[in-house]
């Protein structure tokens, strides 16, 4: 056993110790540069998604909103508000310069990556799709490449479906443990069966929760937010100037100055907003859309609503309180912002927190799921697999949830998740002239005056695309 833990500790060193982050952050700025600044044209469209006009008539559809919110429940979880206190506890105010740096060039990663799955997704008929980079891989590079489909897909279960879920379990049963006094027990039994009865429902009915819960979970945290940095409003310069200042070196809050700012931020930054990891475009491929950079587009304002938005307010929250101390040792974590929030508001924020933190983890259980249940249908059609990865996720809910120290078990579930960044970032420079391609079309179609461009499969009669999921019409 110390031998199998030793050598996915030397996976994990490999990949982001070394390679996997500085890879993300050349990719990023590659995309962003070569497409243009995508990203930042297209900022205001993003808002789009949010209008009702937006939505598809069918009814068995997933539309491009319930697409956006799937993501961003996923995307939104630990790392907004631990993550970020423990890169200002260990890289200083610095490092949220860093984390929205990161954010901003991911933008355009996860526009293309997302944008992809998009475009090679797969009809299931009924009304949903299918896709990913699993089958961006299988479809875009061709057969010979399935065992680089299977190792993406076989990452993706084994790290988000069944580790991460132990963790999220194990994080829910501590925070009601916490704040409520409520045994793990008991938790653990109500989060199996909730968990269940959504997952056992299938992609409407995980999307339909995600509609309801992330909006109330996001606007409920921004809403305190917004009234400690409100109450502070006078403070916001000095904040943004230490923020600036310590990120360049020009004051040093930690050991490590600019380098310590620089580490933690892009770290804690790719871990919150996920852009190049390869989870997110799983999600991207459900919604029924009109052109597939619609969806890229989406998915860039889902990292953006996750880093600019959620992570930027626990920094604030953090960094206008008297709690954080640069340098001090002892209060990091979850616990750096609770006792933040406490020291504005007062303790019924920390039961606030508690129900935050429930949403939040319990919105990336269902998201995770359904990745590793996607995952799943790429590699197998049988029709009892989901049915045993479902009855397997519950169980994995419930050992998180009820023992404390079963999530060391889970020990692969950083290093895998870093093959299968490795995997989807090869696979993103294999497939971006594709990716070009097609932006190129979305841009095209603008500039001849049409509001909302439609993908024509006739002009890509090259590409291995699913007809049936591109008609060249509009949809209803």
């Amino acid at each position: 056993m110390q031998f199998v833990e030793s050598f996915f500790a030397l996976i994990g060193d490999f990949t982001w110790g070394w390679a996997l982050i500085p890879f993300l952050v050349v990719i990023g700025i590659f995309f962003t540069v070569i497409t243009g600044f995508v990203q930042f044209r297209f900022f205001l469209r993003m808002f789009r998604v949010l209008s009702s006009k937006n939505q598809s008539g069918d009814p068995n559809a997933i539309s491009a909103r319930e697409a956006l919110l799937l993501s961003v429940g996923g995307r939104v979880g630990g790392g907004n508000i631990a993550g970020v206190a423990v890169a200002i506890t260990l890289g200083g105010p610095g490092a949220v310069f860093w984390m929205w740096a990161i954010a901003l060039v991911g933008m355009a990663t996860s526009l293309i990556e997302c944008s992809l799955a998009q475009l090679y997704k797969r009809s299931a008929g009924d009304g949903t799709y299918h896709g990913g980079p699993a089958r961006s891989i299988l479809y875009g590079l061709g057969k010979q490449y399935q065992w680089l489909a299977i190792l993406y897909a076989v990452c993706l279960i084994a790290s988000f479906a069944l580790g991460f879920n132990a963790f999220q379990g194990n994080t829910v049963a501590g925070a009601v443990e916490e704040s409520l006094g409520i045994g793990r027990l008991w938790t653990g039994i109500a989060l199996t069966v909730i968990t269940g009865v959504i997952i056992f429902g299938g992609i409407h009915r995980i999307a339909k929760v995600a509609d309801v819960i992330v909006p109330i979970m996001a606007i409920g945290y921004i809403g305190i937010a917004l009234v400690i940095i409100l109450l502070n409003f006078t403070e916001i310069p000095a904040v943004l100037y230490t923020i600036v200042a310590n990120a360049f070196g020009f004051e040093e809050a930690v050991g490590g100055g600019m380098g310590a700012a620089i580490a933690q931020g892009l770290r804690r930054g790719l871990f919150s907003n996920e852009a190049g990891l390869g989870s997110a475009p799983n999600v991207a491929a459900t919604a029924e859309v009109r052109h597939p950079i619609s969806q890229g587009i989406t998915q860039s304002f889902s990292v953006f609503i996750d880093t600019m938005i959620i992570c930027t307010c626990t920094a604030m929250v953090i960094l206008m309180g008297d709690v954080y101390t640069p340098g001090a040792e002892g209060v990091d974590g979850i616990v750096l912002t609770q006792q933040s929030l406490v020291s504005h508001l007062g303790e019924w924020t920390s039961y606030f927190l508690a129900a935050a933190i429930l949403l939040f983890a319990f919105s990336s259980i269902i998201y995770n799921y359904y990745l590793g249940e996607n995952a799943l249908s790429s590699m197998t059609g049988n029709a009892a697999a989901p049915q045993i990865l479902r009855v397997v996720v519950m169980g994995v809910v419930f050992l998180g949830a009820t023992a404390p120290n079963a999530t060391s078990v889970f020990f692969f579930s950083d290093p895998l998740m870093g093959i299968l960044a490795m995997v989807n970032l090869l696979a993103l420079m294999m497939l971006f002239p594709t990716a070009k391609r097609i932006l190129d079309d979305f841009k095209d179609q603008l500039r001849a005056g049409i509001a909302r461009p439609v993908l024509d499969p006739d002009k890509f009669a090259d590409l291995d695309l699913d007809r049936t999921a591109w008609t060249g019409k509009a949809p209803d």
